[in-house]
């Protein structure tokens, strides 16, 4: 699925969150969106999942415009938003019973995509019963299970800690190589951007414009980034960021 979005505007009543803000997201592109918390990053995400409209411009997914949320634009959110009173395997084949797939297939299929994100024996266990990032596994299986073209992802990883990240992260590449969605990600983590993205939009502080796009899709990805070095650095450079503060994440929340 395309993503088109053709100079957006975004108020917030007197508050200008996104400026002239145009790109085209490929079919099968990763696009990861960075910038300073609040700076508009989600509410891009979320117009794009149909949830919140423009101001001005339009958003077309296959040369149609977004009017409202659709199965084909799948948003994942940090929280996992799992039910507590359904196991995994429940809440995975929920994604596909609202989609009136029969029960039985439904929960075969939900099976599958558990054993595809390592977490074979793990079905029948209730969220409070396993770790956040198996809960995160979970979420990541019910929302590809439904073979979206688009997938809109809101700081999916924010909230573990960084072995965890990493794993979750590799674990992502590897349903992205299988499935070969569209795919926004809205990141604070540089090196995740870097990881993960055939290329980076570093926006602004509000009303959010684009600084610099940059294009990794050449580069061989491994969680070894020395190769990116002289990039991530200009990154962190646009976000204020300077050398010696390296290692310090950017400023983690709920951003509009």
């Amino acid at each position: 699925m395309k993503l088109s979005f053709n100079n957006i505007e975004k108020r917030f009543g007197d508050l200008h969150v996104i400026e002239h803000f145009s790109r085209e997201v490929a079919t099968g592109e990763l696009v990861a969106l960075v910038g300073p918390s609040g700076c508009g990053k989600s509410t891009l995400l979320h117009m794009a999942a149909g949830l919140e409209t423009a101001s001005a411009g339009s958003i077309l997914a296959d040369g149609k415009p977004v009017k409202g949320p659709h199965p084909e634009r799948m948003l994942m959110f940090q929280e996992n938003a799992l039910y507590p009173w359904m196991t995994l395997a429940q809440n995975v084949a929920m994604a596909l019973e609202l989609q009136d797939v029969e029960k039985n297939d439904a929960r075969r299929q939900a099976f599958a995509w558990l054993e595809k994100v390592k977490l074979k024996g793990f079905e029948d266990y209730y969220p409070h019963q396993v770790s956040g990032g198996m809960r995160q596994r979970a979420a990541l299986a019910r929302a590809f299970i439904t073979q979206p073209k688009a997938l809109l992802l809101d700081e999916p990883f924010g909230a573990l800690d960084a072995l965890t990240r990493m794993t979750l992260q590799d674990a992502l590449r590897d349903l992205i190589r299988e499935s070969r969605p569209t795919v926004l990600l809205v990141t604070h983590d540089v090196d995740e951007a870097l990881f993960l993205a055939d290329r980076i939009l570093v926006f602004s502080h509000r009303p959010a414009k684009v600084l610099r796009e940059f294009s990794l899709a050449h580069y061989e990805k491994t969680h070894d980034l020395s190769d990116f070095a002289p990039v991530r650095r200009q990154i962190l450079g646009l976000l204020g960021i300077h050398a010696e503060h390296e290692n310090i994440a950017l400023t983690e929340g709920a951003g509009i």
